[in-house]
């Protein structure tokens, strides 16, 4: 039976974490003043050293920085750069000083970028993320480095460079150089952790700082022993992922750690309140993705401990955003759901649950044995992977369908006889050469992207990289399944459904009529209630809607041709995914008027999930409608396709507290869900925190499916948290 009670702290340590999240709140201000006053992305936790960083980038002839080797040399200088840093009330030493972005021209060489051809596809769709020089979205395995060590890599690297003798040594030369660059990074951090213990005066401080040094002293020469040197190589790791085009993925955390803590606590090196110190004192480094608690791949034991319970305590005592997932599945340590869903409810936001029914099932029907897809770990946004065995590439590319179904208006208006079928018909046309556009843009990544951009960082914690000398990307790993999100379903659901409800059936409005209406952005002489005819169906979401059939069809349709071939040139297998992040905006800004009563500009609808309003005037509770559409359109192999729960924490109380949401997780995962991101906050909480930001400076929320301080976003990305909890009438 594992221990689930809530972690006792000595106010030494309540008072260590809590200083830690008053000091995020302090850069975070800063990094607002710095950035524009908005910040769209998860909250990493990079420390302003603008002003104090003195790096000039080393390019090739041509301007440009491209090439293993060239890359870590860069590394390695610019980590040499970056000031120390220790929190003085932290058990780690090191952070983030920024992403990559600063070495201007670092890219695909002009021979390696897309032809015309493609670039004009991208430009017609309106496709901004191709997945071409995708970077890092793939799940790292740590106990590579933490079995081995800095050191031990360094060595790896060395032997397998001998051992294979190419002719061409750039991918083992950047890799060395990047591992040079983090053993310094590393002494460094213990040599100022002794300069600041000569000067605290503070004697609790000044053994902190002592044993800082030790453990980094230690870790120069040895892989980590302790729970404390385990969690100061991950934070060190952390610190470098993020430079090199913003990494960041741990994977099962718990796991990860568990062996350090229970030799630890046996050994009496180490107690619980210490524990939830320096998991703290992680977290506050960086947001790094990760899970907890789920299951061996034979099923055959829950991976949930103690030590998954006191990461649990250190998120919420710390109260800062994070990005761990809690894994789901009917069987599991049910006080682990139970206690997450407590400390959202306390604090607002919180975990997100990862759900094992149609992650594991859907990613089997790849070919996959149910074993293997058990292992695949939380460690993105929205995604999980196969700890460094895998290249997904999920989060980085994203076909608008919208485009599709504008593009086919078009054709079946010029024909004269426009009809439903018709339009349906030249959407697949048109969304079939979207897909093939992708794969295609595919098979160019797979050529190009590893002599220009290899994966220098996560290389070290993939099984194959190293031994064959071949980045991740291109080979080095065994199993290469590459993901596409199409998004927009609601746009394009609903606007099929009143398409067939106000034009076809009910005849209130031509087909003339209405692509005019379009065409003017429903800005013309009576054309405002034509859209709002038209926005007013019952939309999808709504279970008597005809728009659910719609969205059914569209998500059949795309699935069957992403799945339905691999790629021409390299037949590399590619995976469904519906998953917008935060980009409805983004997408939505150029794109003209929608049959469905959007305007020029207006966001698109989020990943699969209805359009915010879309239970106006319906008795049933909106989260459980919500969810249940969400999971009647997953794409079903197992990439996620998110659903966002934002809950009125009054509305909650009414309809039975912590056990409703416990039943609607379950039955979210039983239906075939995979990821459920959620906030409960009063809506006078979120109306305040929108209309002065600054007055609930620590708010945290659930963007998508990353964590941010509510006061970092603009006002756009506050925005589509405010739509989910508010209708029209309350803004």
């Amino acid at each position: 039976m594992v221990n689930s009670e809530r972690v006792k702290l000595s106010p030494l340590y309540y008072d260590r974490i809590r200083a830690m999240h008053d000091s995020k709140i302090y850069y975070n201000k800063e990094k607002l003043k710095k950035y524009g006053g908005s910040i769209d992305i998860d909250d990493h936790g990079f420390i302003c050293f603008d002003d104090e960083l003195d790096f000039t980038p080393e390019y090739n002839e041509d301007g440009m920085i491209y090439g293993c080797a060239l890359i870590g040399r860069n590394l390695r200088r610019f980590i040499n750069c970056i000031p120390a840093y220790i929190h003085p009330d932290s058990a780690l030493a090191g952070c983030w000083a920024g992403v990559f972005q600063r070495f201007a021209n670092i890219g695909l060489r002009p021979s390696d970028r897309p032809g015309e051809d493609l670039r004009a596809l991208h430009e017609k769709y309106g496709m901004l993320q191709t997945g071409i020089a995708g970077m890092n979205h793939l799940g790292p395995d740590m106990t590579i480095g933490l079995q081995l060590g800095w050191k031990g890599l360094l060595q790896k690297v060395r032997y397998y460079r001998d051992f294979n003798n190419p002719a061409d040594t750039d991918f083992y030369d950047g890799e060395e150089e990047m591992v040079l660059g983090i053993l310094e990074y590393t002494k460094r951090h213990a040599d100022y952790a002794r300069e600041l213990a000569e000067k605290e005066t503070d004697p609790v401080r000044k053994e902190n700082y002592l044993e800082i040094a030790r453990i980094n002293d230690n870790l120069c020469e040895e892989p980590p022993h302790t729970f404390r040197e385990a969690c100061q190589f991950l934070a060190i790791f952390q610190s470098v992922d993020r430079t090199y085009f913003a990494g960041g993925a741990l994977g099962q955390l718990d796991e990860l750690l568990r062996p350090y803590f229970e030799h630890d606590i046996k050994a009496g090196r180490l107690t619980e309140e210490e524990a939830v110190w320096i998991i703290a004192s992680l977290l506050y480094n960086d947001t790094h993705y990760s899970q907890i608690g789920g299951r061996l791949p034979d099923g055959s034991r829950d991976l949930a401990s103690r030590l998954s319970f006191l990461i649990l305590d250190a998120t919420h005592i710390l109260h800062i955003p994070n990005n761990i997932a809690v894994r789901v599945y009917d069987g599991m340590n049910e006080d682990l759901l139970r206690r997450a869903l407590e400390y959202i409810l306390e604090d607002g936001s919180g975990v997100c649950f990862s759900l094992s029914h149609g992650i594991e099932e859907g990613y089997a029907k790849n070919g996959h044995p149910i074993e293997l897809a058990r292992m695949r770990a939380k460690v993105g946004c929205n995604w999980v992977a196969l700890p460094g065995i895998e290249y997904p590439l999920q989060d980085v590319t994203r076909l608008n369908m919208t485009w599709a179904l504008l593009y086919a208006m078009d054709e079946v208006m010029e024909s004269g006889n426009p009809t439903l079928e018709d339009l349906w018909e030249h959407f697949h046309k048109h969304l079939s050469i979207m897909v093939q556009c992708i794969k295609d843009g595919y098979d160019l990544h797979y050529e190009v992207v590893s002599r220009n951009l290899p994966e220098i960082v996560l290389n070290l914690f993939c099984h194959g990289p190293i031994e064959r000398g071949v980045n991740c990307a291109s080979g080095g790993v065994d199993i290469i399944g590459l993901n596409v999100d199409g998004i927009a379903l609601a746009t394009v659901a609903d606007s099929f459904a009143a398409i067939e409800q106000r034009v076809v059936k009910e005849k209130k409005i031509t087909w003339e009529q209405l692509y005019a209406a379009m065409k003017n952005n429903f800005e013309g002489e009576g054309e405002e209630n034509m859209r709002l005819m038209l926005k007013n169906i019952r939309r999808f979401g709504d279970p008597e809607s005809p728009a659910e059939a719609w969205a059914e069809r569209i998500r059949d349709d795309y699935v069957q041709l992403v799945k339905g071939s691999p790629t021409k040139k390299h037949h590399l297998q590619v995976i469904p995914g519906m998953f917008s992040h935060g980009d409805v905006f983004m997408y939505g800004k150029h794109l003209p008027a929608t049959p469905n009563g959007r305007k020029y500009g207006d966001p698109i609808s989020h990943s699969n999930e209805p359009d915010p309003g879309f239970a106006k005037g319906l008795s049933s509770f909106s989260p459980t409608l919500k969810a249940n559409a969400v999971a009647k359109v997953q794409p079903g192999y197992g990439n996620s396709s998110p659903l966002h729960l934002d809950i009125d924490s009054d509305m909650l109380n009414r309809a039975g507290g912590i056990d409703a949401l416990m039943a609607l997780v379950h039955t979210h995962d039983q239906m075939g869900g995979t990821l459920i991101n959620m906030n409960c906050i009063t809506k006078e909480q979120i109306r305040k925190a929108h209309a002065d930001p600054d007055s609930c400076p620590d708010l945290v929320v659930r963007v998508t499916g990353y964590s941010a301080f509510f006061a970092s976003l603009s006002k756009e990305y506050r925005q589509q948290v405010v739509d989910r909890y508010l209708t029209d009438d309350e803004k």
